[in-house]
């Protein structure tokens, strides 16, 4: 009420010729109850009058900066340590302050992607959120509720250009999404400090609609797209008559476009401190597995450059089971796509949780959220937080053939066994010819020996390499296996 009071007045002053300073503005990231990053440079910026200063105070440390001739300004806290105590950050221009109260110290993720990451726990979730749901996360609701665990969630939008504000806001409340629900959750309990999940995602939407322009000079085929888009006039007026309406979250078109998300949903987000990203997207992809290799690496190291740090991570969630086929690994498949996700993120401070063995093949949208989220976070565990916890399921080693059998060995394979205790399941082997066979498979320490029937002389293999394999190998932990493939 007082801020409409104070614009009445600043209105009236302009009509009447008077020279109004502006009030200091801080980023929309900014608010009450918000988790700010433990550990690191934490950067608080926004607009005020050109040239003015501006003071952060926050936990006994006060920072200054001055506004630049757009009226832009960023002050940079020194790094905090975990608090759970509620404080106040104010941020002090030379006629007008702000405070936001009830704000932590902790862990801080970026969870992003399309459809599944938007999929909710329960229908108790967030709008956004509320369709979908995973029993085994809406049960872990009431506990969490009582711990630190605290969520933003950015509102669908597209834009032309970047925009430096959302209208997110900050919530006490877990997330809505059922991967950033559970991941910020498991991770909470393990950490045992506050742990926040910034959510920006919008289903259908491809990795190209979260991207920066600028890196058409990096990406051949993100240039064609980009092109494409700028010389379509209809497609332009589509969006812009979707922006006049008031951007709803049923639009595929608009979310379906280059650039756009970028510029709305993830670009008021930079550089707020985190220690990185949970990306769980790839279906609006996944027939462009080539592409999507050479697309994923260079968006991450922009995605470092814009926050300024060569270690803000990467968490990538493999595409699961889906789609029905006979297992046969020379079959178009999401297997390839699933190569291509594990190549993009073969970066350092990068990983991929593994899903193979969950999913649907029926359904796109599947309800095991909760596998995953606890896997995400085991897997930051480990290698984010070096924690001594194992959060890899066995890896691809090496190869050895000797007459008629291959040997696989794997790294991160203490423990290899199978489920089920049977023999393990989904491998394959080429015979001389590149013809495929189903190789019957025999665990022996860390390693796996194959042969198979008809085949005198193995020369390549593959593992859960269809839409949805049928597997059950894991180590000591209970991770399944990675897939992979030998050979051409």
């Amino acid at each position: 009420m007082m801020r409409l009071r104070l614009l009445a007045v600043a209105v009236v002053l302009i009509g009447l010729g008077v020279r109004v300073r502006a009030e200091v503005s801080p980023s929309s990231m900014f608010g009450d109850h918000m988790v700010l990053q433990r550990g690191m440079t934490v950067p608080v910026w926004g607009k005020a009058e050109p040239g003015e200063t501006v003071t952060v105070t926050f936990a006994g440390q006060a920072v200054s900066a001055t506004a630049g001739a757009d009226g832009r300004w960023r002050a940079d806290l020194p790094a905090l340590d975990a608090s759970p105590e509620g404080r106040t950050l104010t941020i002090q221009g030379k006629t007008s302050a702000i405070s936001f109260v009830d704000v932590l110290v902790g862990e801080v993720w970026i969870c992003s992607g399309q459809s599944n990451m938007q999929y909710g726990w329960g229908t108790e979730s967030h709008p956004m959120f509320n369709w979908g749901g995973d029993a085994e996360l809406a049960a872990l609701v009431p506990d969490a509720r009582q711990r630190p665990v605290r969520s933003y969630h950015v509102p669908v939008n597209v834009s032309f250009s970047p925009e430096e504000n959302s209208k997110g806001v900050w919530s006490t409340d877990v997330s809505g999404s059922a991967i950033a629900f559970g991941f910020s959750y498991y991770l909470q309990k393990a950490l045992e400090l506050p742990v926040a999940v910034i959510v920006t995602c919008w289903g259908s939407s491809s990795i190209e609609g979260w991207m920066p322009r600028e890196l058409t000079g990096e990406l051949p085929h993100f240039k064609a797209t980009m092109d494409a888009f700028d010389a379509s006039t209809n497609t332009q007026s589509r969006v812009q008559a979707a922006i006049d309406r008031g951007v709803r979250p049923g639009n595929v078109f608009i979310r379906k476009q280059p650039n756009l998300l970028y510029n709305a949903m993830l670009h008021p987000v930079i550089p707020y401190a985190s220690r990185g990203l949970v990306w769980y997207q790839g279906e609006a992809n996944a027939d462009q597995p080539e592409q999507y290799a050479q697309s994923l690496p260079v968006w991450i190291r922009r995605l470092r450059t814009e926050w300024g740090r060569d270690d803000f991570f990467a968490l990538g969630v493999m595409l699961p089971g889906f789609g029905e086929d006979d297992g046969r690994p020379d079959a178009k498949s999401w297997a390839w796509f699933r190569e291509a996700q594990m190549k993009g993120l073969d970066l350092p401070h990068a990983a991929v949780v593994n899903t193979v063995d969950l999913g649907d093949a029926k359904n796109i949208h599947p309800s095991d959220k909760e596998p995953i989220a606890r896997r995400l976070s085991l897997l930051a565990r480990e290698s984010v937080y070096q924690e001594k916890v194992n959060g890899k399921g066995p890896v691809y080693g090496g190869v050895a053939v000797k007459g008629n059998q291959m040997t696989i060995t794997f790294k991160h394979a203490d423990g290899l066994k199978t489920l089920d205790g049977g023999d393990p399941k989904g491998f394959w082997l080429a015979d001389a010819q590149g013809a495929w066979h189903p190789a019957k498979a025999v665990i022996e320490g860390t390693m796996v020996i194959l042969q198979a029937d008809g085949v005198e002389s193995p020369k390549a293999c593959r593992y859960a390499w269809s839409g949805k394999p049928d597997v059950n190998l894991v180590n000591e932990s209970n991770l399944p296996a990675y897939p992979f493939r030998t050979g051409d």
